[in-house]
């Protein structure tokens, strides 16, 4: 998927070590742990780009991750393998204070692969059978305060706890599920209109499927250049997607490679905000299915220091497979 969460994964990790076996999916979702908990829990809806208003009796607290529909969407039914786009609101159990709010971004996709169906059945299972536009609660324990050492009155002794030391507050994620479809398949080779770039750039040919890069001639950019060779016909590219891509990087100095996707025999996958500006900048609102030329000025790449073999402004041939 695009990424876990940041703010959803220590729940998922913390379902992982107490979810159990992941089952069949049923034709509807499954709750989990202490529900009742949830018995106070109100929502009120505000549309998809606003996080709903929430009241419940405070303080929530759970000893173990406890997931529920608490407010059922009447859109089609969310089922295995697909890509769920949600939007999520953190609370803090104990107050009711806000911790993060999805809801006025991009929503998140979050898919339910067997990966996800091995590692954490419980969310698995409370997703795949919901309906879309149905509102989730999850809860998840606080986790207890690392004790602070006390000086000991001698060398044998061990430190003492201090009696300060508490649990963290239980956090309550309210995920509302915007949307559900089946992923697209990720290409194997770009796929599109053949664009013939301008002259003054680095030249791009092809052997065996693999694209080589010849720097001759050309001029260091004052700017970043990111140009279509292929012009595909997919879906747009979002900064906040992630990208599986074939490329190869060669330095515009001297047209040292040093690295390959295509070396190594198969795609990259990363969140396009994880990457260096040049790439984050250079394929945004690029098409799946490009192929994607880009000279990237040492600043928006690895600066003056570079990285390894990569030095100076740099030249990139990327392939878009594939976005989610």
């Amino acid at each position: 998927m695009r990424r876990l969460l940041a703010i959803l994964l220590p729940g998922l990790l913390l379902l992982t070590a107490c979810g159990g076996t992941a089952s069949q999916p049923e034709p509807s979702s499954q709750s989990a742990g202490e529900t009742a908990k949830f018995d106070s829990l109100k929502l009120t809806d505000n549309g998809d780009k606003k996080a709903p208003g929430v009241d419940f009796d405070k303080p929530l607290t759970v000893t173990q991750p406890t997931i529920k529909v608490v407010s059922e969407g009447s859109g089609d039914t969310v089922k295995a393998n697909q890509v769920a786009k949600i939007s999520i609101l953190a609370l803090n159990g104990t107050d009711g204070s806000q911790l993060e709010d999805t809801f006025p971004n991009e929503p998140q996709s979050f898919e339910l692969n067997d990966e996800l169906k091995t590692s954490n059945a419980v969310i698995y299972n409370a997703f795949v059978g919901a309906k879309v536009g149905s509102s989730l609660a999850l809860a998840v324990p606080g986790q207890q305060s690392a004790p602070s050492a006390s000086p000991s009155p001698s060398d044998s002794a061990s430190p003492s706890a201090s009696p300060s030391a508490a649990a963290d507050p239980t956090q309550l994620l309210i995920i509302k599920v915007l949307s559900a479809s089946d992923p697209t398949p990720v290409l194997d080779k770009p796929q599109g209109e053949t664009v013939s770039p301008p002259a003054g750039l680095p030249t791009v040919t092809e052997k065996d499927g693999v694209p080589e890069i010849n720097v001759a001639g050309a001029a260091a950019p004052t700017s970043l250049v990111s140009q279509d060779l292929v012009k595909g016909t997919g879906a747009t590219v979002k900064e906040s997607d992630t990208l599986t891509v074939n490329y190869v990087g060669v330095n515009l100095s001297d047209g040292t490679k040093f690295d390959s996707s295509f070396d190594r025999g198969q795609p990259a996958t990363f969140p396009l905000s994880g990457v260096i500006k040049g790439w984050t900048q250079g394929l945004t609102g690029k098409t799946v299915g490009s192929r994607v030329l880009l000279v990237i000025p040492k600043d928006l790449a690895y600066g003056d220091a570079g990285q390894g073999q990569a030095k100076g402004d740099l030249v990139f041939v990327v392939d878009i497979l594939g976005v989610k």
